[in-house]
């Protein structure tokens, strides 16, 4: 594969397609033309700042025009973005600041104030500030702030602070910086773990160039119409699925994009018809969500054509749901942080239930027993490793986690994912379990998700976690904490158990049912099983005290 940044393909359709519109954000348009120049008018001031080559500079921003313009601009003049989560605590980015050594953080007004709690804490230089209507025309500004729709924050201003609306508004030079598209990093993207602190995942201009093009080329080429096309994004950009989706999709075609800032669902499905939109990358909580939606029959949504999905299980009732509904078929995305895009749903084919597609091209995939990394065989379940010519193959400033994580299988480093899946004789790969979360019942394996899938088919029932609760006698039983819609009315844990016991083989049936009024998740909108599990351990250890 030929050697690349990045932002190259990008400055190819900058040229190709001067005119088309590359973003639309809040109503506002942004051809190629005017999204390159405030790209290279954002390198030229970080340029001016001293920002250098190699530099960390974390984007601690939401969804918006800023975010796309800062995460070019930074990667123009070789420095590395760091993008985290704009709901994160001071906490969360001390930790991450000072792991990272990031020195320049772009934050918004709203949420300033934890930078300043940690400035002088930690590595940081500098902060550059932003509202998420900086680069609008001052009429919708205006507006915007006399009804009070736009959240804004308080920014003392000082010599350590400046304004992206500033920044942007000198003229920008020529920058001659060599990067090695193989050697140099483009980002360090931190993982959402749920215990203990984040790891800092390192990723070169390469890594995420070579799952860019096999989507370009193996997944969207053929269906795609390059410059003519319309791509909304709506999961969070600093998540590896809806970064990749978004640079391979539109920017990279030449298409255009409409950048959400958040997932409100009326928001979206107007934005799908105003504008046409033809693909669509989501959650399966949003797919839910939208189906779920009673205005849904007030917009036209005839324009979309392919719709993606990652980031966790997606129900099969809600597949079949949008199906029946639309008549379009919901297309799976897999990967992680750490190994980038790994397998996609084929355009040429309908998907198959649980399948979660075939490989990309420069992903190599192995299902092998967790125990002896042996490779196991075919249809049968075993660990998913995955290896790639072009990806970092370590996390930042953490040996003993990359010891644990990344593992030499016949001389090559391959990656853990830490899932449970099985490879059918197409090639296709089949998600079965998070390893962490599968139950071992009177030695079965049993999936969590599978129950919970179950569960939440009932009528009643809108969220569900199925963990594992110690026992000596059969290793774990099995226990489910469900949350009911406000109406449910005569519904309890024999209404539930029967309802599972009509669906599920015996030893997958809850030994225990308990109801509460919420779930955790974590930031990115995952069940955070681990944090149930761990805290029916302490409960354990309490009551044999």
């Amino acid at each position: 594969m030929e050697a690349e940044l990045t932002f190259t393909q990008f400055e190819k359709m900058a040229e190709k397609y001067p005119g088309r519109l590359a973003i639309i954000y809040l109503g506002e348009k942004f051809t190629y033309a005017r999204l390159q120049n405030l790209i290279d008018r954002f390198a030229t001031a970080l340029n001016r700042l001293g920002v250098r080559k190699g530099d960390k500079v974390m984007l601690y921003i939401t969804n918006s025009a800023q975010w796309v313009i800062a995460f070019f601009g930074i990667q123009k003049i070789g420095a590395v973005v760091v993008p985290v989560a704009p709901i994160y605590t001071s906490f969360e980015i001390e930790y991450m600041i000072k792991d990272s050594g990031a020195e320049t953080i772009i934050c918004l007004d709203t949420n300033f104030g934890y930078v300043q709690d940690v400035f002088s804490k930690t590595s940081l230089k500098r902060a550059i500030v932003t509202n998420l209507v900086d680069i609008l025309p001052i009429w919708k500004r205006t507006v915007g702030f006399l009804f009070d729709k736009i959240p804004n924050g308080i920014v003392k201003k000082s010599p350590n602070v400046y304004f992206f609306k500033d920044l942007i508004k000198q003229s920008p030079e020529k920058l001659n910086v060599e990067i090695d598209p193989w050697k140099d990093l483009s980002y360090i993207l931190y993982t959402g773990g749920t215990t203990g602190f984040p790891k800092g995942v390192p990723g070169n201009h390469m890594g995420m160039i070579s799952y860019v093009r096999d989507v370009m080329e193996d997944v969207a080429g053929g269906y795609i119409e390059e410059g003519k096309d319309t791509y909304i994004a709506i999961n969070p950009l600093f998540h590896i699925m809806a970064l990749g989706l978004f640079v391979a999709i539109g920017l990279n075609y030449g298409n255009t994009t409409i950048i959400m800032p958040v997932p409100q669902v009326d928001s979206i499905l107007r934005a799908i018809e105003k504008y046409r939109v033809r693909w669509m990358l989501g959650v399966p909580a949003l797919y839910r969500m939208i189906l779920e939606n009673d205005r849904l029959d007030q917009y036209d949504m005839g324009s979309l054509k392919y719709c993606y999905c990652g980031g966790d299980v997606l129900p099969i009732e809600v597949f079949k749901r949008w199906k029946e509904l639309f008549g379009l078929s919901i297309y799976q995305v897999y990967g992680s942080t750490e190994a980038g895009h790994v397998t996609y749903s084929r355009l040429n084919k309908e998907p198959e239930l649980m399948s979660i597609g075939l490989p990309l091209k420069t992903r190599e995939c192995k299902v092998v027993d967790p125990d002896t990394l042996e490779p196991v065989p075919m249809g049968e379940t075993g660990e998913l490793v995955v290896t790639s010519d072009y990806t970092v193959k370590h996390y930042w400033n953490k040996p003993e986690e990359t010891s644990r994580s990344y593992v030499d299988i016949n001389g090559k480093i391959y990656y853990r994912m830490g899932d449970y899946v099985r490879q059918g004789e197409k090639g296709d790969i089949y998600y079965v379990e998070r390893s962490a979360d599968v139950i071992k019942h009177k030695a079965y394996r049993v999936s969590a998700s599978e129950i919970e899938a179950v569960l939440q088919d009932h009528p009643t029932v809108i969220g569900a976690c199925v963990i594992g609760v110690p026992d000596p006698k059969v290793g774990e039983r099995i226990k489910a904490i469900v949350v009911l819609k406000e109406d449910a009315r005569g519904v309890d844990a024999s209404e539930l158990t029967r309802w599972c016991r009509e669906r599920l083989a015996p030893y997958k049936i809850p030994q225990y049912i308990e109801f509460r009024d919420m779930l955790p998740k974590s930031k990115v909108g995952k069940l955070l099983r681990r944090e149930i599990r761990d805290e029916e351990k302490r409960k354990t250890t309490k009551e044999k005290r």
